[in-house]
């Protein structure tokens, strides 16, 4: 194998015949940085809920697996992945007002120019889930909303219009299916890619703690900041007085405690089970 990219928690690899590692560490990101403390097991648990994912979304776009053996060093963190040309898009859907869509509504009434109804409180059910595309930006800095008529610029309408249909469907898909386990998805973000043939697949992770925002339905509370399933938590910590970091200084953030980095296991460890019906090993 050679090693090809590392990203905030996953790294690349490329194996002698052509087929590409997709390993996730147990590194957690927030606010740009990568933190120095990791999460046990956090990567095995996005690869396997990733897969369980991959396998449910069949019919409505193919992904980037492949049949491929996984070495014993990788076991249950990787997944084989053919080679993709990505969609330089945050691929983003929402059905709820939270995060950078709660700032956009507040500032403009509208997300990446979809106008909303006036009235809106945070964590409001949305009238219908809207495609919110976000630029990739570099590491270390900040993705951007942008309107959907700034993604038909970068790849063109015809693909603008279809990243746009997959998006809602892959988000009405999960939100229907994750309901019935008692979990909101509140938005998710995709990533999708060309493969050689020009086929337009889902790469990378699919609604994971890590690309979601996953709200336990019976603590569902418009006009407040949600109880989460995801890293949440994280953030939660570091913007308190507690961690005594400052969020726009020039210093990375400060390690994460062990009750901290616990209880951040337990929830990427719940939200898996209620969403597979399956005990975490």
């Amino acid at each position: 194998m050679r090693h090809i990219y590392s990203g905030k928690v996953r790294e690349l690899y490329e194996t002698d015949d052509g087929v590409l590692l997709l390993v996730a560490t147990d590194r957690i990101s927030a606010f740009d940085y990568v933190l120095q403390t990791e999460i046990p097991d956090k990567g095995k648990i996005l690869t396997q809920l990733s897969l369980w994912w991959f396998g449910h979304l069949t019919g409505i776009v193919p992904n980037h697996l492949v049949d491929a053996p996984i070495p014993a060093e990788f076991a249950g963190r990787a997944m084989a992945c053919r080679r993709l040309s990505m969609v330089p898009v945050e691929c983003v859907a929402r059905g709820y007002l939270a995060g950078s869509g709660l700032a956009d509504y507040r500032r403009t009434g509208a997300i990446c120019g979809v106008a909303l109804p006036p009235g809106l409180v945070e964590g409001d059910r949305l009238p219908r889930p809207v495609f919110t595309p976000a630029t990739k930006a570099p590491r270390g800095e900040h993705d951007e909303n942008i309107p959907v008529s700034a993604v038909a610029d970068l790849v063109g309408a015809g693909v603008a219009a279809e990243i746009e249909r997959i998006t809602l469907a892959v988000y009405r898909k999960g939100a229907d299916l994750a309901a019935r386990r008692g979990i909101i998805v509140a938005d998710t973000k995709i990533e999708v890619g060309f493969d050689a043939a020009g086929t337009l697949r889902l790469a990378d992770e699919v609604l994971t703690p890590d690309s979601s925002r996953f709200w336990p339905a019976d603590q569902w509370q418009p006009g407040r900041s949600q109880p989460s399933l995801d890293k949440q938590y994280v953030r939660d910590w570091l913007t308190s007085p507690e961690s005594g970091w400052d969020r726009h200084g020039l210093q990375p953030p400060p390690p994460l405690p062990e009750r901290v980095v616990e209880r951040t296991r337990e929830t990427y460890v719940r939200a898996y089970e209620s969403i597979t019906g399956r005990r975490w090993r």
